[in-house]
């Protein structure tokens, strides 16, 4: 590796080639805190340098990790002495907004906050939005194909994108930054590279796509009796507020009460006692007209009794106050640790026997253990955290066959948004297809036979 590494410093320069502790001094991810355990770190500065730089590493044979925000959950980013890290961190600039197409040029390293504010500053707005913001970046969204917050509207990434540039495992530069809403030319080869983890080629510009600004935000927490008064009230969002809908985000009252009564983290804005709350959110582009829907909505659902209770906010203090709530990651590993984090997916009918079901297991297993639920309901997406007391592999094991298996029978995802890396590849089978994996094995064969790119990522190594 020693050779090759000198020849990709003559392509990056010496001071973009990290060894040795400045490597080890860094983390694969922020929940395990676990160092980076690559050969080296290399950092191009642009896509001609990381192209030379993947046709040395193609020639030599030489695996390759891609690094960008390290936001990640499921161990994509993890990379063994014997591999590189390609990591993304000079290649940040916003190159191009353009108001009138609606549309900004990015490279992949550049934070998504920082995107948001490219398109607030023109007076558009770019639409995903997610707790990560300041950390994650536009090429881990677009690999990941990132979900957050606001896909009840706005969709996932993949929505967001109308073309990108990557470059392939051996140095090919696939160039196909299409600025268009509409172009059938054949296919969209771009959707080859949002969601593949890094494992088909490496994303390093992108172009988005930016959305005309609604400003004016109508947030509340509500409080929902049972189950099928929150499947209702969505139903009845739908109806009244329509396409204003930015989010509806459901906290078990497992989550709830936790982060507010029990830690004392967060002043409850209601009660504790109810089984379920809703954090709602709409967009607008009017504010007087825009606060009268949203008031006639939730006092809507407050006269039909989906909603027992609710609070809206006032200010924008008032509103970071309730989503601060729901955000609390932080508060959630200091209560729950050590803990298992879960992302699926499942039909929204099916959540509530799921979720009964499960703790169940876990009761009857691990008596004591504790499942904390909350997560994206309107979009089908829930996130899980258990604690049994133990974090040892065999326990991580018992507990991802409690919480997955079932998802095959009810048609559900092992990932909603945080994709597979090397935590969920082995359950991979209980969400795909073996035709669907096959294809995949053969794309993956087609653009990277020698395996360098993220390899054993998402996918099982052939003839395991």
């Amino acid at each position: 590796m020693d050779a090759l590494l000198r020849q990709i410093a003559d392509v990056v320069g010496d001071v973009n080639v990290l060894t040795g502790e400045t490597v080890s001094e860094r983390r694969v991810d922020w929940l395990s805190g676990a160092p980076c355990r690559a050969g080296a770190i290399v950092r191009p500065g642009s896509t001609a340098e990381l192209a030379e730089v993947m046709r040395l590493c193609h020639a030599a044979r030489q695996p390759v990790v891609t690094h960008g925000g390290l936001t990640g959950l499921v161990h994509g980013a993890e990379a063994s002495a014997d591999e590189l890290a390609i990591s993304l961190e000079r290649m940040t600039a916003i190159e191009d907004v353009d108001r009138i197409g609606a549309t900004l040029t990015v490279q992949a390293g550049a934070p998504l906050q920082s995107v948001q504010e490219a398109a607030e500053a023109v007076d558009l707005q770019f639409a995903l939005d997610l707790g990560a913001r300041g950390s994650c970046t536009i090429g881990g969204n677009i690999a990941t194909n990132a979900g957050g917050i606001r896909v009840i509207r706005y969709g996932m990434m993949r929505q967001q994108v109308l073309g990108l540039e990557a470059v392939l495992a051996d140095g090919t530069v696939v160039s196909s930054m299409n600025r268009m809403l509409k172009n059938n030319a054949g296919f969209d080869l771009k959707q080859l590279f949002i969601g593949s983890e890094g494992t088909l080629g490496i994303v390093t510009r992108a172009v988005l796509h930016l959305q005309p600004p609604t400003p004016y935000m109508q947030t509340a927490l509500v409080a929902c009796p049972s189950f099928e008064a929150v499947t209702g009230l969505l139903a009845h969002l739908g109806q009244t507020l329509g396409g204003s809908l930015a989010a509806f985000e459901v906290m078990w009252q497992s989550h709830y009460r936790l982060l507010t009564e029990e830690s004392a983290r967060h002043r409850p804005p209601l009660a504790t006692d109810s089984p379920y709350y809703v954090i709602l959110e709409s967009l607008g582009n009017d504010p007087q007209s825009h606060a009268m829907q949203f008031s006639r909505a939730l006092e809507g659902a407050l006269e039909s009794e989906v909603v027992s209770d609710a609070v809206l906010a006032q200010s924008g203090s008032q509103r970071q106050a309730l989503w601060a709530i729901r955000e609390d990651i932080e508060g959630l590993i200091q209560a729950l640790s050590p803990l298992f984090t879960f992302d699926i997916s499942l039909p929204i009918p099916a959540m509530e026997r799921y979720v009964t079901h499960l703790e169940a297991a876990l009761e009857r297993d691990w008596p004591g253990a504790r499942m904390v639920t909350f997560g994206h309901l309107g979009d089908g997406n829930l996130h899980i955290s258990i604690c049994t007391g133990s974090a040892d592999p065999m326990t991580r094991r018992a507990v991802e066959r409690l919480v997955y298996t079932p998802l095959a029978e009810l048609g559900g995802s092992i990932s909603a948004e945080h994709g597979i890396g090397l935590e969920k590849r082995d359950y991979l089978a209980l969400s795909r297809t073996p035709e669907e994996i096959d294809l995949m094995h053969t794309l993956k064969r087609a653009l990277d036979p020698h395996g360098l790119l993220n390899r054993h990522k998402v996918l099982a190594p052939e003839g395991d």
